[in-house]
């Protein structure tokens, strides 16, 4: 037995770790795979800028693709169940009108970032949208209402919907029409006699909000305001930024099950210019995507092998074809990305991020393309072999075609594609699980150690001498029950036979315990620092046998530096792995199953049983910064920070800190937590708080949106003149560039995914 003489207290027994082999290599999933279109200047929705692995941010929208509408700067708003476009106004504050014997009544009018045409776009491609509109108000009526029955002309009104917008008579909440507030629908307005809370003309606040949801009645163009000239009357109001989520043009798809199935749709009018693009997944090797004929002129795209995609057509000067051909199969039920476009210059065709391929028209020739059966899709009317699988968000000179409105009336077709996460979940990162949606995917990060989108925001704490995290895996009444086990499980079973941890730590002391696992039979996992500043788990899987210590060959992990530590057991093989090095092996001795497993510690440990070489070592607890724990699917800090129940307990201080991130943090920095305690009292209760902080805070926020204002003028400036090029006739170059998605599985997975802009061009499917 080799005694490790550094170790505190009893004897133990040291393993030393193996040959270090390397990593089996990482599996490298590319832009392809993901079926983003490359040759867009921007996507058309935040949707689509999710589903290449971007979080929230400004992008530049263009919401009809290569259709004349200019694109615009907007806020995507990406949460873990939906994708947000937010849309600003000049005005989505809480204002407040006071009494004005001279007016009758306020107007105000919202001018939106982005112009009629693209708001327009924007509510029709979207499956939801929603605006709040709030009203508070104090001895301020909103409708002219006498009880229940009798209604006289409005005192306040609102103007909302396409341009120029009609007169709205209901408030947030509400039917379109019916006079009445959120409260009226509910039935609980403070007066039952009338509709609205304000229409009781109470001399104290009273509140009427709530959410504009229907479509044809948005946006909130201007508001009208009356009853503000009495004695005491008092309004506030807000209205929100539009908002909307879902892209029916992303999602619009239809499977084909049939060969024989096809979709048909009215004549493409493309004499001078065509432009096709789509998004397509299958398991057959060929079949036509797209065909339309003329008496002699056609022009059609099909998959033409496994790895060919064929884009032919005809005006006259006898049949041209261009082609690309991939190195890797197209038949992998994954998504694939096609655009086909034709001038009277040149044709062009690409798939996924490949290199576009290129012919030139003849000089002297016929140029008119001259169509005139109807549009096939998905089959052909040339006998020749139809598409089976998946074809989404077809565009035609800037037109998504409704295939799944006609999918539902057409045999042999089904509206809509399932299996989204084959090409979409290597973006749900750090144990995320990929969960499918009619329309798309989210990623569920409830086993993982992060949170949001793609489960890619760190959850960090500062942690004192004094902080302790208590996770209780099983109550003790539970202890005897049936042990069977998979390796990774943590909560069917309390018996072990693999651990999968890991961790990213900050710290400048040594020695420190970082995690610790009990069992009801005096066994338990440790990983500490120890007193050479180096990385130690220590194993002792049966209580009458010595403890095994595994240690690692990576040093001076106590420098205040941030250090990521991965651990893995399956029975007697450990593996260590500290920032990226290469992974260390060990072999357990003593047994292979872990037994009745009762709690984990973070931080001090509050546990009496503890072995005598633990004791001083688990009471001076842990000072640092601890990020992404994860045992098994428990997240120790997560689960006490965000989500506390009755298993988890805190003791000490805990604060959530951005710790975690790989700059470095000086030792005598501290968080700064606002606590309600902090903020400036309101001068009345039951009063709107309306610009009531007035700190040096705001002064900087002032700075901060003056020079954002600056930087979205410059890249308005630069869309503009983009956008002039694109509405001319040439064919422009087009470049994309997109870096690599890493993905490891199972145990992480990463997304980096950039595109860089590249210009098209826009003309009208008629």
């Amino acid at each position: 037995m080799a005694v490790d003489v550094r170790s505190h207290g009893a004897p133990s027994t040291v393993i030393a770790p193996t040959v270090a082999t390397e990593e089996p290599p990482a599996i490298a999933v590319s832009s392809r795979q993901l079926g983003f279109k490359p040759d867009a200047i921007y996507e058309q929705s935040c949707e689509a800028y999710k589903h290449r692995g971007n979080t929230s941010g400004l992008y530049y929208v263009d919401v009809d693709g290569s259709g004349p509408i200019n694109p615009q700067l907007v806020y995507c708003n990406m949460t873990e169940d939906r994708t947000w476009m937010v849309i600003q106004h000049n005005n989505t504050e809480l204002t407040t009108v006071r009494m004005s014997p001279e007016t009758k009544r306020h107007f105000i009018h919202f001018n939106y970032t982005s112009g009629e045409q693209q708001l327009a776009a924007i509510i029709s491609q979207s499956d939801r949208c929603e605006q709040e509109l709030s009203h508070r108000c104090r001895k301020s009526r909103l409708f002219n209402t006498q009880g229940k029955t009798k209604q006289g002309a409005p005192f306040s009104w609102w103007v909302g919907g396409p341009a120029p917008g009609q007169v709205q008579h209901f408030w947030g909440g509400a039917q379109p029409g019916s006079h009445q507030c959120a409260c009226g629908l509910q039935q609980n307005c403070l007066d039952s006699n009338h509709f609205c809370n304000c229409d009781a003309d109470y001399d104290q606040w009273t509140d009427d909000s709530g959410l504009v949801t229907h479509k044809e009645t948005l946006p909130v163009r201007s508001l009208v305001l009356g009853d503000i000239h009495r004695m005491g009357s008092e309004v506030a109001y807000k209205v929100g930024p539009l908002r909307c989520h879902g892209d029916k043009s992303f999602w619009n798809a239809a499977f084909f099950d049939k060969e024989t199935s096809y979709l048909h749709f009215p004549t493409f009018h493309g004499e001078l210019n065509a432009d096709i693009s789509f998004l397509f997944k299958t398991t057959s090797s060929s079949g036509v995507f797209v065909e339309n004929l003329g008496i002699k002129d056609f022009i059609r795209i099909e998959l033409r092998s496994s790895s060919e995609v064929v884009f032919s057509f005809d005006v006259g000067n006898g049949p041209l074809e261009v082609s690309v051909e991939t190195n890797v199969p197209l038949n992998d039920n994954r998504w694939h990305s096609v655009q086909a476009e034709r001038n009277i210059k040149e044709a062009s065709l690409r798939v996924d991020e490949y290199p576009a391929a290129t012919q030139q028209a003849p000089t002297d020739g016929h140029i008119h393309l001259q169509l005139n059966s109807q549009l096939f899709i998905g089959g052909t009317a040339s006998r020749q072999k139809g598409f089976l699988g998946c074809i989404r968000s077809l565009q035609l000179n800037g037109v998504t075609l409704d295939l799944e409105e006609r999918a539902k009336i057409t045999p042999g077709v089904r509206p809509g594609c399932p299996g989204h996460c084959s090409s979409y979940g290597s973006l749900c990162q750090n144990n995320g699980q990929c969960v499918e949606k009619p329309s798309g995917f989210s990623c569920r990060c409830a086993q993982s150690a992060y949170i949001g989108t793609f489960c890619d925001e760190e959850v960090a704490a500062n942690f004192e001498s004094s902080t302790s995290i208590t996770y209780n895996l099983k109550e003790p009444s539970e202890v005897g029950q049936n042990h069977s086990v998979s390796p990774f499980s943590i909560y069917s079973d309390v018996t072990l036979r693999g651990e999968n941890i890991s961790l990213s730590f900050r710290t400048s002391q040594s020695p420190a315990l970082l995690l610790y696992v009990n069992s009801y039979f005096r066994e338990y996992l440790a990983l500490l620092i120890n007193d050479y500043d180096e990385l130690e788990v220590r194993y002792k899987l049966h209580s009458s046998k010595d403890v095994e210590v595994l240690w690692s060959r990576v040093s001076n992990v106590a420098d205040g530096l941030l250090h990521s530590v991965s651990i893995r057991r399956l029975e007697n093989t450990v593996s260590v792995q500290i920032d990226g090095e290469v992974r260390e092996h060990f072999n357990l001795t003593s047994d292979m199953e872990f037994n009745s497993v009762k709690s984990l510690f973070i931080g001090r440990v509050q546990e009496s049983e503890l072995d005598a070489d633990l004791v001083e070592l688990a009471s001076l607890g842990f000072t640092g910064c601890l990020s992404g724990v994860r045992f098994n699917s428990i997240t120790p800090v997560k689960a006490a920070l965000l989500h506390p129940d009755s298993l988890v307990s805190v003791s000490g201080p805990l604060a959530q800190s951005s710790c975690g991130s790989s700059s470095p943090v000086s030792p005598t920095a501290e968080e700064t937590i606002n606590s309600l305690s902090d903020q400036p009292d309101p001068v009345d209760p039951g009063q709107p708080l309306v610009n009531t902080i007035r700190t040096d805070s705001a002064l900087i926020g002032g700075v901060i949106a003056i020079v954002i204002f600056v930087i979205v003028g410059a890249l308005a400036l630069m869309a503009r003149f983009i956008c002039s090029r694109k509405e001319t006739y040439r064919n422009q170059e087009v470049k994309a560039a997109h870096s690599e998605d890493v993905h490891e599985f199972p145990f992480s997975s990463h997304a980096d995914l950039q595109n860089s802009p590249s210009e098209n061009r826009k003309e009208h499917f008629i």
